[in-house]
């Protein structure tokens, strides 16, 4: 594919991002639906249909995945961390980012960000004038300029240690656009002691080929489903220290004491983990 045509793509992925359009399935709008959120239109719920027609768990892994999101940032707030870069970070929702941080730190500063103008203005209108709290936009296959972004810089001081987040975010960018150059260049943006959190769609377990049938239906959408083994997900992470129990799936990932596992934990499909930068 030629540089030219590349950009080309870009382009006209970034025109349909920043358009509104009620016609047509909207990721973020889709996951606000399968957590029974109500900012979606006819659309989205129609694809969500769809999805959970070819593979009826969706709607307890969506679930699963905002429950990871819970544990992993109040596991990073206990570490120490005091700065969170949420990139991809959806429409706002119940136990958002800056809200589970502030219950072990208060002094903690989140940034949001996504490139969806439905969630920028969702999110800036829910958290304005909140401190320590900013909202972004920001293109995930572009990281150095996330990490650059003035505003971000005004909260998040790079030279020290910062947890980077990206839930369910790099299967929805494919390979054309590189997610390992992407984890990398954050990788090489953090200063030693930060964290990487990644959850991550995969079709390892998928022997009935239901979550790829559920991944295609995603084909219409605003955003396209790679799924990715465990290798590949494992070399998002880098030099990166996983913290105990590794890469796992998501109800493995240090459930809540007391916890029920679902019986199909150690067969679900997305892995989660979380990196420290060594040093």
């Amino acid at each position: 594919m030629t540089v030219v045509s590349t950009k080309r793509r870009h382009a006209d992925r970034e025109r349909a991002l920043n358009t509104v359009d009620p016609r047509k399935p909207n990721v973020p709008r889709m996951y606000d639906y399968l957590l029974g959120g109500k900012d979606n239109y006819a659309a989205d719920r129609e694809a969500v249909r769809e999805v959970v027609s070819r593979a009826p768990d969706t709607p307890f892994m969506a679930r699963e995945n905002r429950a990871f999101l819970r544990r992993a940032v109040r596991f990073l707030a206990a570490s120490g961390i005091r700065q969170f870069v949420d990139i991809g970070s959806g429409l706002p929702t119940q136990g958002n980012v800056h809200e589970i941080a502030h219950q072990v730190a208060p002094d903690s500063r989140v940034v949001y960000v996504d490139i969806d103008p439905v969630v920028l203005t969702h999110g800036r209108a829910l958290l304005a004038g909140r401190p320590g709290v900013a909202v972004i936009q920001g293109d995930a296959r572009r990281p150095d300029d996330i990490m650059d972004d003035p505003e971000l810089r005004k909260l998040v001081d790079v030279d020290r240690p910062v947890a980077v987040l990206m839930f369910a975010v790099l299967h929805f960018i494919d390979d054309a656009d590189d997610p390992q150059g992407i984890a990398a260049s954050l990788r090489a943006a953090m200063a030693p002691g930060s964290y990487l959190a990644i959850s991550h769609v995969t079709d390892d377990f998928d022997t009935g080929g239901r979550v790829r049938d559920a991944a295609a239906a995603y084909d219409s959408a605003t955003s396209q489903i790679t799924l990715r083994g465990r290798t590949d997900v494992l070399r998002m992470f880098g030099d990166f220290e996983l913290v105990e129990p590794g890469l796992t799936t998501l109800s493995r990932w240090r459930p809540d004491p007391n916890a029920t596992l679902p019986p199909d934990a150690d067969r679900q499909w997305c892995y989660a983990g979380v990196g420290r930068k060594p040093g």
